[in-house]
């Protein structure tokens, strides 16, 4: 997994872009990124399939702020990037969510 930022000195903005490696998920058919970001939203951002069989996405995130997330394979399975700057439990007890600090 890998996790890019890169402040914009135009907006106040940052672009971060999340990346699921073919390795970490060799068998998804697709992978969505999951968090506070799109409200939980299973079906908000699908990550784009390269030809690599990575799954990579952007989005433009307000600095100074800390978001969970995670990424949903197949609509099934949870998983959590390995690069995230920390990991908080989840409301439900039974795992614990990926996060970003801007």
């Amino acid at each position: 997994m890998s996790i890019k930022k890169q402040y914009l000195k135009s907006k106040p903005t940052c672009k971060v872009t999340f990346r699921v490696p073919k390795q970490a998920a060799p068998w998804a058919k697709t992978v969505h990124l999951v968090g506070e970001f799109n409200n939980w939203d299973t079906t908000a951002t699908p990550m784009q399939g390269l030809k690599s069989g990575d799954f990579k996405t952007m989005l433009e995130l307000q600095p100074n702020k800390a978001y969970q997330f995670r990424y949903l394979l197949d609509q099934q399975i949870w998983q959590n990037d390995s690069q995230a700057d920390q990991y908080v439990p989840t409301p439900y007890g039974d795992s614990d969510n990926s996060v970003i600090i801007l």
